[in-house]
């Protein structure tokens, strides 16, 4: 059977679980009697803001919506290191989990592809179908009879860090906007550069999950 395991390229973060475990054991155990579904509701509360902050612009709320892009990431891990350390598990909380993700992605990119101080809605579209397509392939092994597909070298983990990165950036450099970095027609914005790799790596990752699981299919 295809898995994770079977990919040649892992994603990124996946060698630091290890490390965040460090920081989401203590806070899970404490947490233990907390339905997880609620940390996941939580978590997409924060992405839905996030966007909207991204949307806005500005220092005041891009400082609000990367901090909110980090609270995003630590409930996202948590809400599953309660469900397992709980005994909750659920095939009906990993739906909403997922689908959550999926909105929370959407609604955090979209909140840059839709600010035209920050990014130029092609660049923004890309990144949106990479990031799509990346998770559709891995559903769509599982379709197949293959499991659910979580390799390649841009995973939801290190989209976050990148988003935060990107925004960081911004918020340094020109947090109403107008600073383009570049020459000749490739002038992008700072956090527009890092929805850029979002397309190419995002699109990328899509592609690896396609190969990997067409050659595990059996014919």
């Amino acid at each position: 059977m295809a898995g994770y395991y079977r990919y040649r390229y892992r994603m990124v973060l996946d060698r630091y679980r290890a490390l965040a475990d460090r920081f989401l054991v203590p806070v899970a155990t404490r947490l233990i009697r907390v339905n997880p579904n609620s940390v996941s509701w939580v978590a997409f509360l924060a992405a839905a803001v996030a966007g909207a902050c991204f949307f806005f612009g500005g220092r005041g709320f891009l400082s609000l919506g990367l901090l909110l892009v980090l609270v995003n990431s630590y409930l996202d891990a948590l809400d599953g290191k309660i469900a397992k350390l709980a005994g909750k598990a659920s095939v009906r909380g990993d739906f909403l989990d997922h689908v959550l993700d999926r909105y929370a992605d959407v609604l955090m990119l979209g909140g840059v592809a839709f600010n035209p101080l920050y990014c130029h809605l092609w660049t923004g579209t890309l990144a949106l179908v990479g990031v799509l397509l990346t998770s559709y392939m891995g559903t769509q092994a599982q379709a197949v009879g293959q499991g659910r597909a979580y390799g390649g070298v841009l995973g939801r983990a290190d989209r976050l860090v990148l988003l935060f990165l990107g925004g960081l950036l911004q918020w340094i450099v020109a947090p109403s906007g107008g600073v383009l970095w570049g020459a000749g027609a490739v002038l992008f914005g700072p956090i527009e550069w890092f929805m850029l790799l979002f397309a190419v790596l995002g699109n990328l990752t899509a592609v690896q999950r396609a190969v990997f699981v067409w050659r595990g299919i059996l014919t």
